[in-house]
């Protein structure tokens, strides 16, 4: 069994590498409760364009913020076995740092494959900061998980580390991807708590802790008081992958598609999705108990 170095979380977690692999490629199968997830899919179609992409937008139960702790792991559970069962990947990348922090253990307790997580990325912030001031950008869920803080404690490297969970910019993540107008006025509300002086040293990363916001890192751009680094942590989530499942050939993709578990919009991010390289959108049906 190899033994891989998550950048990301700095834990170490068992690679399940398949050697029929050699031969065939891949399924990889990305799972969010929205589009956040495609900043992810993204950077693994750049990493493995010989993959066959499955990406799933739990949008029945978007946003996951609004489940309790309970109800989302068995969400994720019931949901899981449904996709697992008919798309049988040879890798599940969870690109939804909520949903990452609460259900990725009991994930690998049921199945076995490899699974990769996304969660905030405090470690490589804090390496990077030269003002030693670091703020965490996430959704309320995640900054109140006691992962997060023990990824702080654990990585923080003296760096004054502000947390900031943001209550709307997933759902304004959601709209402007969807053809809505950016609400910049509430964007930069919603950035604000991450800028923080001291004396004279001032914030100079934020780590995005959700996948969604990626989506709109141009935005924070514009909004920000000042430059900062805006540390996305799905490059390193494609390496992982690539890690576990080795180079790929360089082949052009079989076909890559995207589902929707609700469905609503089904017309509208058809468009979305293809423009991140998921030709086909369908639905697969798994309403909200």
């Amino acid at each position: 069994m190899l033994i891989a170095f998550d950048p990301l979380a700095g834990m170490k977690q068992p690679l399940h590498p398949r050697a029929d692999l050699a031969t065939r490629p891949p399924t990889i199968l990305v799972f969010d409760s929205g589009l956040g997830g495609l900043t992810v899919h993204r950077e693994l179609a750049k990493a493995r364009p010989d993959a066959r992409f499955v990406y799933c937008a739990d949008d029945a139960a978007f946003p996951y913020g609004g489940l309790s702790e309970d109800h989302l792991v068995a969400r994720v559970l019931a949901v899981m076995e449904r996709l697992i069962a008919i798309h049988r990947p040879d890798c599940v990348v969870i690109a939804c740092n909520t949903a990452s922090t609460l259900v990725l253990p009991h994930l690998r307790a049921r199945f076995d494959l490899p699974f990769v997580g996304t969660v905030p990325a405090i470690k490589p912030a804090c390496e990077t900061s030269a003002s030693r001031m670091v703020s965490v950008l996430a959704t309320p869920g995640t900054v109140a998980r006691d992962y997060t803080r023990a990824l702080i404690a654990e990585f923080g490297g003296g760096c004054a580390v502000t947390l900031v969970g943001s209550p709307r910019l997933a759902a304004l993540a959601e709209t402007t991807m969807r053809g809505g107008e950016a609400d910049m006025a509430a964007i930069a509300a919603e950035i604000a708590p991450c800028f923080v002086t001291d004396g004279e040293r001032r914030t100079d990363t934020v780590a995005l802790a959700c996948t969604h916001y990626p989506l709109l890192v141009d935005v924070f751009r514009q909004l920000a008081p000042w430059p900062v680094q805006w540390l996305d942590p799905a490059p390193a989530i494609a390496r992982r992958v690539t890690q576990i499942l080795g180079p790929g050939t360089g082949a052009d993709a079989p076909y890559a598609t995207a589902l929707l578990t609700g469905g609503m919009a089904l017309a509208s991010l058809s468009g979305v999705f293809g423009r991140f390289g998921l030709a086909e959108t369908r639905v697969e049906p798994l309403p909200l108990h």
